[in-house]
């Protein structure tokens, strides 16, 4: 169990923050970035953080009010070690995916519209992502305000990232090392979740 919310807020921003780099979420901002003004995509991102997180650290704190702590550190353990596995194991995600979504969306004429486009299709986006899920299981044991924040700020700032830099980074950063370092922090954390609920 996380014992404060300074630590709650940090495994949340670390876990998420690993989970998104160079994921589908982050080469879709990007690919908006190369569309729209800067201010509507980072509105829509902001905004779309903070709902998705809220609803996966709403239906965490709930889960983790009904069930064991012990069960759910082991569960919670187990979650993890298979977000090492699905991040390794796990198909790339197709730029040219992303660049379709890109082009299938109509220019909006105006900001507030390009906002809700951005806004809707990375709610869309992260539906039964592994971000979304690492902070549902991360608040059953945290608590819940700071594990919101936390996850809200990493999937904000790895967007801005992608929105700002990511093209540079992403020449430069083979996207296979990103995958292998996500990889062994969900491993770890799972490791350790999964002896805190054992010994």
């Amino acid at each position: 169990m996380l014992s404060g919310p300074l630590e709650a807020l940090a495994a949340a921003f670390g876990v998420v923050f690993l989970a998104e780099l160079g994921d589908k979420t982050q080469l879709m901002v990007l690919a908006f970035a190369t569309r729209y003004r800067a201010l509507p995509v980072i509105l829509g991102v902001v905004a779309a953080s903070v709902l998705v997180m809220g609803v996966s650290v709403l239906v965490g704190a709930a889960l983790g009010s009904l069930i064991d702590v012990r069960l759910l550190q082991l569960i919670g353990g187990v979650i993890f070690l298979l977000f090492a596995a699905w991040t390794l194991l796990g198909r790339e995600e197709a730029e040219e995916d992303i660049e379709a979504v890109a082009r299938y969306r109509p220019r909006p004429r105006s900001g507030l519209r390009a906002a809700a486009v951005v806004a809707g299709t990375f709610v869309l986006a992260e539906l039964g992502d592994k971000s979304m899920l690492a902070a549902l299981t991360l608040a059953t044991q945290a608590e819940p305000l700071a594990t919101w924040l936390g996850a809200t700020l990493a999937l904000v700032g790895v967007s801005l990232i992608a929105a700002i830099v990511g093209r540079q980074i992403g020449e430069r950063v083979p996207r296979r090392l990103l995958r292998l370092v996500s990889a062994a922090a969900f491993a770890l954390f799972g490791v350790l979740l999964v002896l805190d609920a054992l010994i």
